[in-house]
């Protein structure tokens, strides 16, 4: 990834008030872009997006849904984008069964809206089309998905996000390509980090735990996930978008983005070390029973790391001790924009293939 490449971009940004989506706008304006963002208001309580002061990073923030495809389309071609990164969504398996409906609006007609958009603004060359891993029609194996494994999904969430690649890449075939406009779908693991206070999301909860003295009820300790620190699927997002920009169609097409094969780890593992990280901290088993989730899940990067020379540089426990010390800081009331700074840059620091800033 070169730094200097996205210096003065101009990038629209969906999700930015999200934990991923604002670890990337704060990346992005590490890196001197001029980043565009439209979301949602960013939740109640404890966030990202406030707590990092992401909002003077940005050349501007839109609150709206994607679900409104004019305010959506005024957006993009007023922010005269170069590159359109799309990560705005309904991001959860269990309030997909509690919100079908929105769930299957937000992440399918979004991503429709997104490249109704998109595809009328001339300045932009290159999409990035976040999905996940779960878009993969599991089947409880050993093996790792490929890129060329097919669709699916058993719960609202992971249908919805399939739809959406297969959305995607029908507005690439029949509309983005001739327009010169470069498409790729990506699909990354379990992400981890500070800053992230999601619901019925492993860590956010065990932290949410630790800080109301309860114990942490765990639904499936079995269940095996390619966890990864968030700033590893970003720097593949980047690199990826860099291609797009500048070689097209080559780089077009899905994109897995996941950690070592050693790092896709039980439930019961991650929290075991984080009640090590954690002194006095402990977790029971939950016995209720609970909606339908996939019990095996891993990524093969096999194609990351062969054409873009992407591979993951944090180990998991690096990602959990680098995603503890935040919430930590967060909790002693430490600058948290400055230490997502230095987080950022730790991690470049690891990466040759980052360049620098």
């Amino acid at each position: 990834m070169k730094a200097s490449f996205w210096r003065n971009k101009v990038v629209f940004l969906t999700g930015h008030t999200g934990f991923k989506g604002g670890w990337l706008a704060h990346w992005l304006s590490q890196l001197g872009s001029n980043v565009h963002g439209y979301a949602l208001a960013p939740p109640s309580g404890p966030n990202f997006f406030t707590e990092t002061n992401l909002q003077e990073r940005l050349m501007g923030s839109t609150i709206g849904d994607i679900r409104n495809l004019t305010k959506l389309s005024d957006a993009i071609a007023h922010s005269k984008a170069d590159i359109v990164i799309h990560m705005a969504a309904q991001p959860l398996v269990r309030e997909s069964y509690n919100s079908p409906v929105e769930t299957i609006s937000t992440n399918v007609m979004g991503t429709v809206n997104l490249l109704e958009a998109v595809r009328k603004v001339a300045s932009v060359k290159a999409v990035v089309n976040i999905t996940t891993d779960k878009c993969y029609e599991n089947k409880e194996w050993l093996w790792s998905y490929r890129e060329s494994d097919r669709l699916g999904g058993h719960d609202p969430y992971s249908v919805s996000k399939a739809c959406a690649e297969l959305v995607a890449s029908a507005y690439r075939k029949s509309f983005l390509a001739a327009n010169k406009i470069h498409l790729a779908n990506v699909r990354a693991g379990n992400v981890i980090g500070g800053g992230d206070w999601a619901a019925d999301r492993l860590i956010p909860d065990f932290l949410r735990a630790i800080d109301n003295r309860e114990i942490l009820k765990i639904r499936s300790p079995n269940s095996l996930r390619p966890w990864q620190h968030v700033l590893e699927p970003l720097s593949g997002y980047l690199m990826l978008a860099e291609q797009l920009y500048d070689q097209g169609e080559a780089f077009a097409g899905a994109w897995n983005f996941g950690p070592r094969d050693e790092d896709a780890k039980s439930v019961r593992w991650i929290v075991d070390q984080l009640c090590t990280l954690n002194p006095g901290s402990s977790w029971k088993f939950d016995a209720k029973k609970q909606a339908h989730e996939a019990v095996l899940l891993k990524l093969d990067s096999s194609k990351a790391k062969a054409n873009l020379s992407w591979s993951p540089r944090w180990d998991l426990k690096t990602a959990l001790n680098k995603t503890v010390l935040w919430h930590k800081a967060w909790r002693n009331n430490e600058d948290m924009e400055k230490l997502t700074s230095m987080q950022i840059l730790e991690y470049i620091d690891s990466n040759n293939n980052l360049g620098s800033l």
